[in-house]
């Protein structure tokens, strides 16, 4: 039985009690580090290439966290560079997401999205199994966001409300904001991912 958005929503609430300052601090060291890669490309246009390379490793860091945190399976900052362990797989997956993502928009933006979409799992199955390769990572996802896509933007559209109060208090909102989504996301991973074990079990 698919579990409400508000109640994954609330149910990552629950997880991040107590590690607030943790999740908090893990994030904003995430930022800093993407960041720093990528505030010198309008000035120094090779280290774009450097922004690239980091991105897919960082990803599935993120998505380590995210689901320790989630699972309160002793969460820590080193967590977020756990993606360079098997760093050409989380490469070569964000670099064939970004390519299919971008050829799906020059047909339209819808279908670009609804891409993004069905690739909204691969970094959290990468983070679960070191084993997967690019390719089979995607199709992974795309299997478990079958029936799920519609499900995912609507949790996406409750957090646009918050995210516009974030705005009005000159950004700080987005240090909570931030990490009760990417919780919230891994929650709707273990959600759907219990759904599908439970469906092929019957």
């Amino acid at each position: 039985m698919k579990t409400e958005n508000v109640v994954l929503m609330r149910m990552a609430k629950e997880s991040l009690k107590g590690q607030w300052g943790l999740a908090i601090g893990t994030f904003i060291v995430y930022f800093l580090v993407v960041g720093a890669v990528q505030a010198p490309t309008m000035f120094y246009p090779p280290s774009g290439l450097i922004s690239l390379i980091i991105a897919g490793p960082m990803a599935v860091g993120i998505s380590i966290f995210a689901l320790a945190l989630s699972r309160k399976q002793n969460p820590n900052l080193g967590q977020i560079f756990g993606g360079f362990y098997n760093f050409g797989t989380a490469l070569g997956t964000y670099l064939l997401m970004l390519l299919f993502v971008m050829l799906w928009m020059l047909l339209l933006i819808v279908p670009g999205i609804i891409a993004a979409l069905s690739y909204s799992m691969t970094f959290f199955i990468l983070a679960e199994d070191t084993t997967i390769s690019p390719m089979q990572a995607i199709d992974k996802s795309k299997a478990m966001m079958d029936g799920y896509k519609a499900k995912l933007f609507r949790l996406y559209l409750r957090f646009i409300g918050w995210s516009l109060l974030c705005i009005l208090t000159l950004g700080i909102g987005f240090f909570w904001l931030i990490p009760w989504v990417q919780i919230t996301m891994a929650k709707f991973y273990d959600d759907i991912k219990t759904n599908q074990i439970s469906t092929e079990s019957i």
